[in-house]
């Protein structure tokens, strides 16, 4: 059957706007995070509103799928992903911010996501790794690198442990998004097992290891913001924006999006926590993004 250039040209548009717009509730998410911690929010307090709202919202969801056993992933396989991408993850990133910039971490552990896939699809899943894209991974390492040097000259070894928290919670989400192709679990399901379990795993931990004196002090206003955009922008929307811009595109072509969180979140940080990037911040972003071009390249 003949393609359809209209309808082409209409998934393409749609799938490049739901794109660009799960790249920008991303990178939202990390600006105001930082806004947060730097008035009264503490990375414990930020991971409770990035998945206890969410979590409530899919519960019902998951309960018409089966609660039982997930939804047909079983506990084994939830339980891991929880633990990969939902509270520990989140936790470890938001501690992050609070030791270096912003642009830091919006731009390490997106890269770190993508270099650590990158090489676990090729060792796990048997990906080639081509010529151009071990020449993509290494132009990766060295924009990071530049972040490492900045981070040891301008704020010390805190700021070392800053940046190596982000190439955790990176490879964390690496190693997430390989299990969710190793076991066919799509984003969206993937999300409502997280934000499910989390839910779970944040309520008792929080109330016995870190109270909720901090959020009463931080105030409505700043926990109904956290809220709205940790819980929502940043969690499920980006997910589903994400996966359908993949349904629409295809994996390759939508995975190019990823390298937009880091522009956006400087630009949002310049403009909303007043956070202006250095040059060797810009320099790294710049070899960075090169480099990510082209280690996705089939």
């Amino acid at each position: 059957m003949p393609v359809n250039p209209v309808a082409n040209a209409s998934a393409v548009t749609v799938g490049t706007l739901c794109g660009v717009a799960a790249a920008l509730c991303w990178a939202m998410g990390f600006t105001v995070a930082k806004y947060g911690l730097a008035h009264g929010m503490t990375a414990p307090d930020l991971a409770l509103h990035r998945f206890a709202w969410s979590g409530l919202l899919m519960l019902p969801l998951l309960a018409r799928q089966g609660l039982g056993d997930l939804g047909g992933i079983g506990w084994r396989r939830g339980i891991a992903l929880m633990l990969l991408a939902g509270p520990p993850q989140a936790y470890l990133a938001y501690v992050g911010f609070s030791l270096v910039p912003l642009g830091h971490g919006a731009v390490i552990q997106p890269a770190m996501a993508t270099l650590a896939g990158v090489v676990l699809s090729a060792l796990v899943l048997g990906e080639h790794l081509t010529p151009i894209r071990i020449f993509g991974i290494i132009t990766m390492i060295v924009g990071l690198l530049v972040f490492g040097a900045e981070a040891l000259a301008s704020f010390g070894s805190h700021g070392i442990g800053g940046d190596l928290l982000f190439v955790m919670t990176g490879s964390m989400w690496a190693c997430f998004s390989v299990l969710l192709r190793r076991w066919s679990v799509s984003g969206i399901q993937a999300s409502v097992i997280v934000s499910v379990l989390a839910l779970f795993f944040l309520v008792p931990v929080h109330g016995l290891l870190f109270g909720y004196e901090a959020m009463i002090a931080a105030g409505f206003a700043q926990n109904l913001l956290q809220a709205l955009v940790q819980g929502a922008l940043a969690g499920a929307i980006p997910i589903y924006l994400y996966a359908h811009a993949v349904t629409k595109l295809g994996a390759g072509r939508a995975s190019i999006f990823t390298a937009l969180v880091p522009m956006f979140a400087m630009i949002l940080g310049v403009l909303l926590i007043a956070e202006i990037p250095t040059l060797m911040r810009i320099v790294g972003l710049a070899i960075v993004v090169v480099g990510f071009r082209f280690a996705i390249k089939p």
